[in-house]
């Protein structure tokens, strides 16, 4: 029965009342929004990167979903903070405009009150991004070197010209009045095939090289032609066609990948507490401690976002405008900066952990005086105190 009241304010901060309920709802569709487009920025210069391994290597567009697929997990992490970012400030700033902070502040609803609904989300967030950094990330990362491999390693990238021949191999000869820049686009191809004891000799109004389905072999669609087949013993046959599919070479033999674990950035966090433990030599065990740290510090850190947004937000009267949400980016990519660099230095045994730590406890401290002094907790400890020493001195000047 003595840890009923505890219990019961415990149970009362994490229920939601019928505000959070309502900044909840304020917040969740800019969140999705800011979350959509922080990706779609993120993904862009890589998705070019991307297309240009699909015109090098004729991959099919499989390939570069798989990719695509493999690279969301690493950007994810690196958009919600973001996304929670924006997403609270535009909500704050939003209702300090339309003066909706003042009538909930005027009803005796602190500023740091309102902030807790955002402060459990930014929470929730972060567990989540713990278990993205720590066991999804480690496997999609692993997974796109092992597809980049095999994308950029399969298949035959001709070189091809207009009007110039090729022999993909032995028995093939290949040439096209005109070849796009990707070499991948035939017009007018004429084919010379010599296998089988035979000559065929193919004609096409069109002609697309790609890599097939499976990996195996390198085709060519042609469109619109005709064959000739002249085995030396018979009268030559013809034959028409609106789509044909002819192999060009098998792929090469493709070496496996190598194993997953090598680099530290491949572990899930179990394995690289289990292998620290262990003292594995397989990967230095600064460069294990350091990736350990660096996890949880971007997580923890996670839910003191909102914290941030939430002062910088808010706005002096007939104050049209301001640079809060410039100042938040600045302030949170100058952080995540500083966490990479103490990330690198800790992993070289230039530095202790204090430099990953350092500025996560800035970062938090900060934040949480920035906040407390917007709702005025500070000014009201101020005149708390000037009273009680007016009281002091008045008490002492009635004992004289």
């Amino acid at each position: 029965m003595q840890h009923e009241p505890l219990l019961r304010r415990v149970k009362a901060f994490f229920t939601p009342g019928t505000l959070d309920r309502y900044l909840i709802a304020q917040v969740i569709p800019p969140f999705l929004v800011a979350l959509s487009v922080v990706m779609a920025a993120l993904l862009l210069e890589r998705l070019l990167v991307l297309f240009n391994l699909l015109a090098a290597g004729n991959n099919h567009l499989g390939t570069f979903l798989e990719l695509l697929g493999t690279l969301l997990p690493h950007y994810l992490g690196l958009a919600i903070p973001a996304a929670l970012c924006v997403s609270v400030f535009s909500v704050i700033r939003r209702m300090s405009q339309n003066e909706e902070i003042d009538a909930i502040t005027s009803s005796g609803v602190s500023l740091v009150r309102i902030t807790r609904p955002f402060i459990l989300l930014g929470a929730f967030l972060g567990f989540l991004s713990f278990l993205l950094y720590g066991f999804v990330q480690p496997h999609a990362r692993y997974d796109f070197r092992e597809a980049f491999y095999v994308a950029s390693h399969t298949g035959w990238a001709p070189r091809l010209q207009s009007r110039m021949f090729a022999s993909p191999s032995n028995h093939l000869t290949l040439v096209a009045d005109h070849v796009d820049h990707a070499g991948s686009h035939l017009e007018k191809v004429f084919i010379r095939d010599t296998s089988d004891h035979q000559e065929r000799d193919i004609t096409a109004a069109r002609g697309h090289i790609r890599l097939a389905s499976d990996n195996s072999a390198v085709e060519i669609d042609l469109e619109d032609g005709t064959i000739l087949t002249d085995n030396g013993k018979n009268v030559p046959s013809l034959t028409t066609f609106d789509h044909a599919t002819k192999t060009l070479t098998e792929a090469s033999h493709l070496s496996p990948f190598r194993k997953r674990g090598e680099d530290e950035r491949e572990l899930t966090s179990p394995e690289l507490v289990s292998r620290l433990i262990q003292r594995d030599p397989a990967i230095s065990r600064p460069h294990m401690r350091s990736e350990v740290h660096f996890r949880l510090a971007r997580s923890l850190t996670i839910p003191f976002i909102p914290v941030l947004a939430a002062a910088l937000a808010i706005m002096r009267k007939r104050q049209r405008s301001s640079a809060g949400l410039v100042v938040a980016f600045i302030v949170m990519v100058g952080f995540d900066h500083l966490l990479q660099f103490g990330h690198s230095m800790v992993a070289t045994k230039k530095a202790p952990l204090l430099i990953i730590w350092g500025p996560a406890w800035v970062f938090v401290i900060g934040c949480s005086l920035l906040l407390l002094y917007k709702a005025g907790v500070f000014q009201a400890l101020k005149a708390q105190w000037a009273t009680n020493r007016r009281s002091h001195s008045a008490g002492e000047r009635a004992v004289s």
